[in-house]
């Protein structure tokens, strides 16, 4: 029970980082919403 009880902290620790991660770079992007749908809409009608 007790490796169990260290696994799950492990994996609740690590899915919080990750959290942490994403948001953090969606954050911190630098592109500005009008250039980010004009590259996606490019490459999307080809």
């Amino acid at each position: 029970m007790k490796f169990e009880n260290i696994m799950l902290h492990g994996f609740f620790a690590a899915g919080l980082l990750v959290c942490a991660l994403v948001l953090g770079g969606m954050l911190t992007t630098h592109a500005s919403a009008p250039e980010s749908v004009a590259t996606t809409a490019v490459a999307a009608s080809r």
